[in-house]
C-alpha cells in the first residue's frame, strides 16, 4: 500500500516506487497468510527477492555465530537522524523566515494591508511550491526549504496580527500547545497507545476529508454571502471545530512517526528524508494555525 500520510502518498516508500516500503501485501507465488490484513507486516518468502531493501546478507552469518540477525548495512540508507537533521532544518527555515516577517513587516492601522497582502501573497506561493512538491517523484530539499521560507512569512505576519490585535500571548501558546501535541503523540506512538494500521488511516482520512471539505463549504459562503459564511469558524462551533482540526494533526503526526519508522526499518534511501520532513513541516504548521485559530475564537468571544 501506499504512504499513510497524504503528503508522501506521491512518493513515500512504497515498493512501486523502487523502495522497499509499505506495500507488504502476498505476492503472487509468496506465503499469504503472514501479511494478511497487516499493511505494516515483515515481508516473507519470494517478497524478499523482489525487494533489495529487506534482503540481509549477514543474516546467515549472524545466526552461524549465534547472534541475532543485524540490520543491513545503513550507508546510502535513511536513518532517524538523518528524518531529524532535515526537520530541524526545514523548521530553521521557517522559523527564521517567520522572525524576520514579524520584525519587518509592521501591523500597526498604518501598515497592516501591505503587511496582511505580503502573509496571503507567502501563504499562496507556498501552497503551490508544496503542491508541486507533493507531485514531484523525487524529494527537492531546495524546494523544501524555499517552501518553508514563504510559509514562515505567512506565519509570521498572522502570527503578529492575531497577537497584537487579537490575543497578546497567543503565538506563544500556539507554539507550545504545538510542541505538546508533537511530544505526546510521540510518546503515545512510541509506547504503544497508538496503534497505526488500515483501519487507524481510513477514520482519519474520511475524517480529514469531511472536515476540508466543510471548511470548503464555509469559505464558499463566507466569500458570496459575507460574514463568517456558515459559522464554523467562529463561535461555539468554531472551538468545536479547532479542536477537531488539532486532533485530526495530532492523528497526522502518528501516520508521520509510523511512515518514518518503516523507511528506516525497510532501507529507504536517504534523500526520502526530505519527504519525511516536509510531511512533518506540514502537519505541525496545520496544528499551530489550529491553535492559533482557536486561541483567537476564545479571546474574541470574551
Amino acid at each position: 500500500m501506499r504512504s499513510r500520510n497524504p503528503v508522501f502518498s506521491r512518493r513515500g516508500f512504497s515498493r512501486d516506487n523502487g523502495y522497499a516500503g509499505f506495500n507488504t501485501a502476498p505476492q503472487a507465488g509468496g506465503p499469504a497468510v503472514a501479511t494478511q490484513g497487516n499493511p505494516y507486516a515483515q515481508p516473507t518468502g519470494d517478497q524478499y527477492a523482489q525487494n533489495p531493501y529487506a534482503q540481509n546478507p549477514y543474516a546467515q552469518q549472524d545466526l552461524q555465530y549465534g547472534a541475532p540477525p543485524q540490520a543491513p548495512a545503513t550507508t546510502g540508507r535513511m536513518t532517524i537522524d538523518d528524518v531529524v537533521l532535515r526537520t530541524a532544518s526545514t523548521l530553521g527555515v521557517l522559523i527564521v523566515t517567520a522572525a524576520l516577517s514579524w520584525a519587518l513587516l509592521p501591523v500597526d492601522d498604518a501598515n497592516i494591508s501591505r503587511a496582511y497582502g505580503i502573509g496571503i501573497g507567502a501563504a499562496l506561493i507556498g501552497m503551490v511550491l508544496a503542491l508541486v512538491q507533493s507531485f514531484k517523484r523525487k524529494a527537492s530539499p531546495a524546494l523544501i526549504l524555499t517552501y518553508a521560507a514563504f510559509e514562515g512569512v505567512f506565519l509570521g505576519v498572522i502570527s503578529n496580527i492575531v497577537d497584537n490585535r487579537i490575543a497578546d500571548g497567543a503565538a506563544m501558546q500556539a507554539v507550545i500547545g504545538t510542541m505538546a501535541v508533537f511530544a505526546g503523540v510521540l510518546i503515545a506512538y512510541k509506547a504503544g497507545w497508538i496503534r497505526v494500521n488500515r483501519r487507524f488511516y481510513g477514520f482519519v482520512m474520511a475524517a480529514a476529508l469531511g472536515f476540508i471539505l466543510l471548511m470548503a463549504v464555509n469559505l464558499l459562503f463566507a466569500v458570496f454571502g459575507g460574514g463568517d459564511g456558515l459559522g464554523f469558524r467562529s463561535g461555539a462551533l468554531g472551538v468545536i471545530f479547532g479542536v477537531i482540526g488539532i486532533i485530526l494533526g495530532a492523528c497526522f503526526l502518528a501516520l508521520d512517526f509510523k511512515q518514518v519508522e518503516d523507511g528506516v526499518a525497510y532501507g529507504a534511501p536517504r534523500e526520502e528524508a526530505w519527504l519525511a520532513a516536509f510531511g512533518l513541516t506540514l502537519t505541525l504548521v496545520w496544528i499551530y494555525l489550529e491553535f492559533l485559530r482557536l486561541i483567537s475564537i476564545l479571546n474574541s468571544s470574551d
